[in-house]
């Protein structure tokens, strides 16, 4: 297997690490997923579907960190980016360890990091199955008073005449 030589005037190449960091990725005005592979102080490599056509310019948000970087190859899902600015690694990788952007607390507790936390509903299964029960029953009444009114109308006629017959006229 050849190794192939780089020239002198050719820096060697810059240690990446490897990651598996979730972020975020703008590509003109769509934004979409994005897992961080691998970084280094001048790119990154990262795994989304709308990472942009090479050569256009992509914005990677990962906490408070925005990244403005180009797409220099794709592959698939994959693409390298490089970064206009040296990347601060050490703060995007300590993000991924930080405890509050955990979901889960050791003890198995789940977190809730918002702001506000969500208020309380009721179930939508149950909300759901409690509007088919009502809406059935309504039905079935309307059918009854349907049968009564049409059993009422066809027996009218003969008790009329029974009455009729029984008063004597």
């Amino acid at each position: 297997m050849a190794v192939a030589k780089r020239n002198r005037n050719e820096r060697p190449r810059e240690l990446r690490r490897r990651v598996l960091i979730k972020a975020r990725v703008r590509s003109g005005t769509q934004w979409s997923d994005a897992c961080i592979l691998n970084i280094s102080s001048r790119g990154l490599m990262i795994q989304s579907h709308r990472a942009g056509p090479e050569g256009s310019l992509v914005e990677l948000h990962r906490g408070d960190h925005v990244i403005v970087a180009r797409v220099v190859w794709r592959d698939g899902s994959r693409a390298g980016l490089q970064s206009e600015e040296r990347l601060p690694v050490e703060q995007i990788m300590s993000l991924s360890n930080s405890g509050s952007l955990r979901l889960v607390a050791s003890d198995g507790a789940l977190i809730d990091r918002r702001r506000r936390p969500r208020p309380q509903r009721t179930d939508a299964r149950s909300r759901g199955r409690a509007i088919e029960f009502a809406g059935t029953a309504v039905l079935l009444v309307m059918f009854a008073l349907g049968i009564g009114a049409m059993a009422l109308h066809a027996l009218a006629q003969p008790l009329a005449i029974a009455g009729a017959a029984l008063s004597g006229h």
